[in-house]
């Protein structure tokens, strides 16, 4: 059963990207993560060409909002990488903010509408650099079909849900298509990819039932 306390995927560091832009606002969302039951959250960033963090930058901000938090889950700081330019350039350089308890996985994501060249070897270099790729809401690329599902699963690519597409809160095709691979078993890890407190309501009912059941 995928782990419903942990919360793998969020956008609550604030200021960096496209998510929650002020310490008041990620302290509300920890706290009403806290009274759903979420135990451990990692606060994934995006990195990517259009927003490039600084790891160094992204390691303060995550240091502020670690020391103005006083509640009882477990913080860490990772991040989620665009398969772009920037993160082959970062990959190189192995200057990279790795995810999971034994810091062994990368977060990484590519376009909705259309995959990145060679994503196939991308992965092999993920792999070569001593990381697992863990790829980010995969129901929700257009580009991929269930027989692509099928293929990364049997190259050890890991899957991470989203749990709003559960909701339908990306359109019906990337809910049906989360169904499909949660119905496959093929998910590894579930997160919120929360960007706003207005998102809290319907996590909500998520976390405490949908997943509540093998």
């Amino acid at each position: 059963m995928l782990d419903k306390k942990s919360d793998v995927h969020s956008h609550i560091l604030y200021g960096v990207d496209d998510g929650v832009q002020t310490i008041e606002e990620s302290l509300k969302i920890l706290e009403k993560l806290e009274e759903i039951g979420i135990k451990t959250l990692w606060c994934t960033p995006h990195i990517m060409e259009e927003i490039p963090n600084e790891t160094k930058f992204l390691k303060e901000r995550f240091l502020q909002l670690t020391q103005a938090y006083k509640g009882k889950i477990q913080l860490n700081l990772s991040a989620e990488y665009m398969i772009d330019t920037l993160f082959y350039k970062r990959l190189s350089e192995k200057d990279l903010i790795a995810h999971g308890e034994l810091k062994n996985q990368l977060l990484v994501e590519t376009s909705y509408f259309n995959p990145p060249l060679n994503l196939s070897q991308t992965f092999k270099d993920i792999y070569s650099a001593g990381y697992y790729p863990l790829l980010a809401h995969p129901e929700r690329y257009v580009y991929m079909t269930e027989e692509d599902y099928i293929k990364l699963k049997s190259d050890g690519i890991r899957f991470q849900l989203n749990l709003l597409s559960l909701k339908g809160m990306y359109g019906k095709v990337a809910q049906k298509k989360a169904e499909w691979i949660l119905s496959k078993n093929f998910y590894d890890q579930v997160g919120s990819d929360i960007h706003s407190i207005h998102q809290i309501n319907p996590l909500n009912d998520l976390f405490k039932a949908t997943l509540s059941n093998p």
